[in-house]
């Protein structure tokens, strides 16, 4: 599959990073020289210097011959001329990053589809959407979901005084807790990320990534002595364009909001244009104002200002004051593995956020490649079906020499779902989705290939 990136800052070396891994035939286009080096010296593509929107940049680059022409530059106008100018040329298909809603909007008199888009990324909304699975959570500092809502991922701070956990085997956890299935597809300890199998025993301050039935949750939140929440009480912080997003769209009969921007003039704009949550005036990292807000109270923390260093300062002073989950959103992502290292709570970025919206669709028509990439702990998520008389449908798991990077969460037959185990025997009927870090993908499609 050709693929070609216009744009080569945070989304688009994400996306190509995810892609190299494969054997694709990738270019990266860009006009920055320094994005171009990084892309260069880090990944397997072909980096070309230039204007994305240039009709000589994209013939030179042989844009015409794409399956897919990914439109990822900050500027939404040139990845609105640089989708005309690919779909004039021939690409197959096109996704754009729209950051400007109002573009596809009904009313919108400038229409996406009109400069050959078929695909549309919003950031925030995608961020957005994250979030609101978070608050969901509250006890989680990671969230995705998988086949349609029914699979959950749950990234979970194991607790030091939990005694059903610590020093046990997984294997021993797993027989004692026979009643439910769950899969550990990872786990981070310090910036370490483990794949683990059935010896591995966790310790106090590691983040274990579990992979379950959504109907089970509650048990696994019992088996690691964790209380099940709902979140009432919401405060966000910035009235950004997240942050205005949430505070219309999380309101509801159990749910009460307040957004708190310091720009007054600002603040006072927002008041008038949002009925469904409070807008107050204040300063989200000034410890009294939180105080007279009794954030001690507080369910769900978020803060989504423009400055990633407020966004942190609010976030860990929450947690602190007694916030029960606090949520930061942060643009840098190379900060996200020390951030929750310290255990500020939940991160989110738009851009890796971004980076798993254009995944998927992606993978509607690729199977094979990443479903999302979890780059805090450099794991990918891929969707293998075994080909037939492929080595996994010979024997059971436990007895494939798997990689050791890797891991089969869920097996897929017919619509079936279940956890992955050791006795599991793969069909080629099935699809299994697997976690992987990107250097065990190559070895996986072996054990997955004819």
């Amino acid at each position: 599959m050709k693929v070609i990136i216009i744009g080569g800052g945070e989304v688009g070396f994400h996306v190509a990073k995810a892609l190299s891994e494969e054997n694709y035939d990738i270019t990266v286009i860009d006009i920055d020289p320094f994005k171009c080096r990084r892309a260069s010296e880090n990944l397997d593509v072909i980096v070309v210097e230039g204007n994305g929107a240039s009709p000589k940049i994209l013939t030179e680059a042989h844009v015409g011959e794409a399956d897919y022409v990914l439109c990822l530059t900050r500027v939404d106008e040139v990845n609105l001329i640089a989708s005309q100018q690919a779909h004039k040329l021939g690409a197959n298909n096109i996704i754009a990053r729209l950051r400007n809603q109002q573009y596809t909007a009904h009313d919108s008199i400038i229409r996406p589809e009109k400069f050959g888009v078929d695909v549309v990324i919003h950031p925030e909304k995608a961020a957005c959407e994250e979030i609101m699975r978070l608050v969901k959570h509250p006890y989680a500092v990671q969230v995705m979901d998988f086949e349609a809502g029914r699979l959950t991922m749950l990234g979970l701070n194991i607790n030091g005084d939990c005694e059903n956990l610590l020093g046990k085997p997984l294997g021993e956890i797993c027989l004692e807790n026979s009643h439910f299935r769950f899969g550990v597809i990872a786990v981070l300890r310090g910036q370490e990320t483990i794949i683990p199998w059935a010896d591995f025993a966790f310790q106090k301050g590691d983040i274990g990534y579990f992979i379950i039935k959504t109907e089970d949750i509650e048990n696994l939140l019992g088996l690691l002595c964790k209380e099940v929440t709902e979140t009432h009480r919401v405060m966000i912080v910035g009235g950004s364009k997240m942050g205005r997003s949430l505070a219309k769209e999380l309101p509801d009969d159990s749910i009460n909001v307040r957004l708190v921007e310091n720009n007054r003039p600002k603040a006072g704009q927002i008041s008038h244009s949002i009925d469904e949550s409070m807008i107050i005036y204040g300063d989200g990292t000034d410890i009294e104002f939180l105080k007279s807000e009794n954030i001690q109270d507080v369910d769900s923390f978020i803060s989504v200002t423009e400055n990633e260093k407020t966004n942190l300062i609010a976030g860990l002073l929450a947690k602190h004051l007694g916030a029960k989950q606090s949520i930061i959103h942060i643009s840098t992502t190379e900060y996200i593995p020390t951030i929750q290292e310290i255990g500020a709570g939940a991160v989110i970025s738009k851009n890796l956020s971004t980076v798993n919206s254009i995944l998927k669709e992606l993978h509607t028509d690729v199977t094979e490649i990443p479903v999302v990439t979890f780059d805090e702990i450099e794991v990918d998520v891929i969707e293998f079906q075994p080909a037939t008389g492929s080595p996994v449908t010979q024997r059971p798991l436990k007895e494939l020499k798997f990689p050791e990077d890797s891991i089969v969460g869920m097996i897929n037959h017919h619509g079936k779902i279940r956890i992955a185990h050791g006795s599991s025997i793969l069909t080629d009927d099935d699809t299994a989705l697997v976690f992987a870090k990107p250097k065990a993908i190559h070895n996986l499609k072996k054990l997955f290939g004819s």
